[in-house]
Formats: C-alpha cells, structure tokens, sequence
C-alpha cells in the first residue's frame, strides 16, 4: 500500500496500460477469422452446445438443468459481451432447459427456437415468462429452416417435419434435430431423439445425416443411436453428454459398443470437461 500512495501517478498509468492491453487482447481475440468453433459445454447431466461462427455469430443449443451453464459461457465468451443470436431449445425437459431462463435474463438474446411441444414443468413456463418480458422473438422449428450465418456456416433444421404438430408428443420424441454445416464439416445435433425419430430420419437418405462430428441422442441412452443410424451418419467424433456418475447410467455400454463398431473416437463431456471443436471448414481438431 505505501508504494501504491508514493507512487499513485505511476500505479494509476500503469493500470491503465494493462486494461488497454486487455481490451485490445479481447478485440483481437474476437476478429472475424475463418474458424468454426463449436462448444459441447460441461453442464452435468444435461445439454448445452455452443456454436460460434467465423464472424462471431452465436447460437446456444440447449442450457442444461441449472444455472451451471452461466459459468461455463463466461469462460468462453468475452468479458462484457453478452450476445447470443439465437437461442434453440431442443425440448423443454429440465436437463435441456434448467438454465435458460437465467441466460435470457442476462444476454442479448436474438431469437428463440423452439419444437411446440408442452411440458409440464415449471421452468418451462418460466422460461417463456422472462422471453416475454424481453420481448424475445419466438419461432418454431420445423425441418426446412436454415440459419445462414453469412460466413459460410449453416444451421439446417432437420426435424421436427414441416406442417407437423408435435404440442401434444412425448418431449424426447419432439426434439428439434440439426445440421451445423461449414464447408467439408458438419455436425449433427439430435437432443433426445429416440430410435423411432431416427428411423424417420434415415427416410431421407444418408447424405443429409452424414456427419463428422454426433451429438450421442439422450446422453448416450441405449433409447437412442441404433446401429443403423449410426453407420448412416459415420461420425468420425461422438460426443457424449452427460453428468459423472448419473443415476441413469448413462452412457450405456450397448451404445458405446455401437460407436466402437463403427470406429468412432468417443469423447465424454464427463472425462474431458467442456469440449471445443475448431475447423476451417477442411480440417477439425478438437481441442
């Protein structure tokens, strides 16, 4: 303290210097480049995915069951920075939506996403409560819809089915499925999606659910990615969601034995933490 009062001059230049230092840290840090960047964010037994495109346009898929989600996005995102651009929830099941509605509260929220079908839960409803109050747009997701992010990154919504109501379906059941596109590399995001919803899927041919990186449907639950939708999609990542040690035992063996037939690297938000691709659109690291 006796060299901050002797030197209150040199220690207040000082701190300036560092701070503008870090802000221009922070803006280069955030220029657009030519890096697709998608986050499988560590929230526990839930989902919540990150996608930050090479001009820094946001989508958030998903926010797990608590408020978790908060932490992991302040990691990531710049200090200060509180835009998301679209908001897509996959279904409104606590494990998916849990922490949305504290992200609404606090970050620029662009437009929500969501499948229509009703829950019974009560952060369902609270959730639309505060998108209310920030006058947040609200659409639903239907296959056919693309959000083009302008930089060569694409978001295809890929169920539920155009004209089709699923208001009144089992939740996993009526789970939004999307196709994150750039260049060569694509990502496949199913939330909760059953077998039954991947065997409509595969309906529509291989070359819509090829993918190089799976979003394991229902954290790895023997419910969801059969043999043949795996193959169909011949990822050369999986990615599991899910909490330590959770109580439904995910992820289960049958399925972990599937995507070791079908070579491919299985990673685990529960071994690895938040897990972060990067490509240009012909390569991918993770990282």
């Amino acid at each position: 303290m006796d060299f901050i009062r002797k030197y209150t001059r040199e220690a207040l230049v000082g701190a300036l210097i560092i701070s503008n230092i870090f802000v221009w840290v922070t803006i280069y840090q955030r220029r657009p480049s030519d890096i697709l960047a998608v986050y499988f964010l560590d929230v526990g037994q839930g989902d919540a995915i990150l996608i930050d495109s090479p001009r820094h346009s946001r989508v958030l898929v998903d926010g797990g069951a608590n408020r978790k989600v908060l932490s992991e996005l302040g990691k990531i995102l710049p200090f200060a920075d509180k835009r998301i651009d679209v908001m897509v929830e996959t279904h409104p099941d606590k494990d998916h939506i849990g922490g949305l509605p504290e992200v609404v509260s606090r970050y620029d929220v662009g437009l929500f996403l969501e499948p229509g079908v009703e829950s019974e839960n009560n952060i369902d409803d609270e959730l639309k409560n505060r998108l209310e109050q920030k006058n947040i747009p609200k659409l639903l997701a239907k296959r056919g819809m693309v959000i083009n992010f302008g930089d060569g990154a694409k978001f295809q919504i890929l169920f539920p089915l155009y004209g089709q109501d699923v208001s009144n379906w089992e939740t996993n059941s009526a789970s939004i499925v999307a196709r994150l596109v750039y260049k060569d590399k694509s990502f496949l995001l199913t939330g909760d999606s059953p077998i039954r919803i991947e065997n409509v899927l595969l309906n529509f041919g291989q070359n819509l659910l090829d993918s190089n990186v799976l979003k394991a449907g229902h954290h790895g639950s023997r419910t969801s990615t059969s043999l043949v939708y795996a193959e169909a999609v011949s990822p050369e990542y999986a990615v599991i969601s899910a909490g330590l040690d959770n109580t439904y035992g995910h992820p289960h063996k049958e399925v972990l034995d599937i995507l070791e037939k079908i070579g491919a690297k299985i990673v685990s938000t529960t071994e690895s933490s938040t897990i972060k691709f990067e490509t240009d659109g012909k390569t991918l690291k993770i990282k």
